[in-house]
Order: structure tokens, then C-alpha cells, then sequence
């Protein structure tokens, strides 16, 4: 069976710096993949290139058959919306709405509204009840919960983490990993999760370092 993700020889600059190169790594559908690495070696870029949020200098990116570096701006937010759900480190969530608003609004992207399902995923991160609060009335780590159910809402193939437990209390943690893994198993996605945590590395099927030079088995 093919990989899902499949990232050839990808490179990132920023002017004449390397921000790291020679990245190659197959992700399988059902598999979580942890990758780990000091501040600054490009971690969260890694996961925005995989996602074809970032620009990348070399190297290709496919994503379910799909080489990024084909599709125009429009044609990689089309794949996003079906094929991704991302995890941010600065949450990203929508002010003026809800908690369940924007926990709703991949579902809403795709044209397929479901109050049940959005429930149902509030209450899988611990958050039943709160459906109803704008953001600026949430904690930083229920904050967190949002943007890990608004990733998970509409079942993507492939989940990108950037931190996801960095804002949590280890329960609260433990219980956002369950609801990622259950979703990465149940549903045969691809978990990619960047973390300083030993904790939710632990858990993944391979830890991979990230370094300027490549990425190799931690």
C-alpha cells in the first residue's frame, strides 16, 4: 500500500540560511509518526510545508497522490480542507465565534453541517457544555481543546500537531493524546506531531529527529 505522505529530499531557506534539507520520510495511513528537535531547527515550518501552508526550495511533497508543488494556491486549500486537519500552536480560533462555531467550520467548508458530530467531538476533548462560550472565556488550555476538535471534526487522512498538549495539564494531556490516537487508529489517518513533550512521544509508532542536515530515528 502506498504512504499517505510521502516527502522526498524536501529543503526549506530563508535567504542563504538552510533552514534544514535532505528531509525524506513516508507517513503509512494508521500510523503516528512523532517528530522532536531543538528550538528553531524548523519543526513547525516542517509541518506547514507538509500541509502546503509554507513554501519549500527543493524536494516534493505528496500528499495522497497529490504532489503539492502541482497545485496552485486554490488546488492545496482544496486538499487541506478535505485531506487535513492541523493542530496550531497559537490555536488560531475564530473570536466572534463560539466554541462550537469553530469547531464546526470544517464540516461547514465541505458543505456538510452536523450539530451531532460537533457535539460529539466537544465532548470527546472534555469540553461538553462550553459549546456555547467565545473564546476569550475559555482557558488557554481548553483553547487548545478547540483547535484539536476542529482538527479532528470532519475525519482528515492526515492530522498535523504542532504541540498539541503544550498548553495542557498532564490528565487533560494524557486525554487529548487518547482522542488523537483513537482518531489515527479508528479511522486509519496519519498522525504527524511535533512536541517537547516525552510523554506524547512516547506513544508514537517512530520518533524522528529533525535536524538542519535531515531527519533520522531519534
Amino acid at each position: 500500500m502506498s504512504a499517505l505522505l510521502d516527502i522526498q529530499g524536501l529543503g526549506k531557506r530563508y535567504g542563504d540560511a538552510a533552514v534544514f534539507r535532505n528531509v525524506s520520510l513516508q507517513v503509512q495511513r494508521g500510523e503516528f509518526v512523532a517528530i522532536v528537535g531543538e528550538s528553531g531547527v524548523g519543526k513547525s515550518t516542517l509541518l506547514n510545508c507538509l500541509a502546503g501552508l509554507d513554501e519549500w526550495d527543493e524536494g516534493r511533497v505528496v500528499l495522497d497522490g497529490h504532489d503539492l508543488a502541482a497545485l496552485d494556491e486554490p488546488g492545496r486549500a482544496l486538499l487541506r480542507r478535505t485531506h487535513v486537519g492541523f493542530v496550531f500552536q497559537a490555536f488560531h480560533v475564530l473570536p466572534h465565534l463560539d466554541v462550537a462555531q469553530n469547531v464546526a467550520i470544517p464540516l461547514l467548508l465541505l458543505g456538510k453541517p452536523d450539530e451531532a458530530r460537533v457535539q460529539a467531538m466537544l465532548q470527546a476533548v472534555g469540553l461538553q457544555g462550553l459549546g456555547h462560550r467565545l473564546p476569550a472565556q475559555l482557558s488557554g488550555g481548553q483553547l487548545q481543546r478547540v483547535a484539536i476538535a476542529r482538527a479532528l471534526v470532519h475525519s482528515p487522512p492526515l492530522l498535523l500537531a504542532d504541540e498539541p498538549t503544550g498548553n495542557l495539564d498532564p490528565s487533560t494531556a494524557r486525554q487529548v493524546m487518547d482522542v488523537l490516537l483513537e482518531r489515527t487508529r479508528s479511522q486509519q489517518a496519519a498522525l504527524v506531531l511535533v512536541t517537547h513533550s516525552d510523554a506524547a512521544a512516547a506513544r508514537a509508532d517512530r520518533v524522528l529527529r529533525l535536524s538542519a542536515d535531515g531527519i533520522a530515528p531519534a
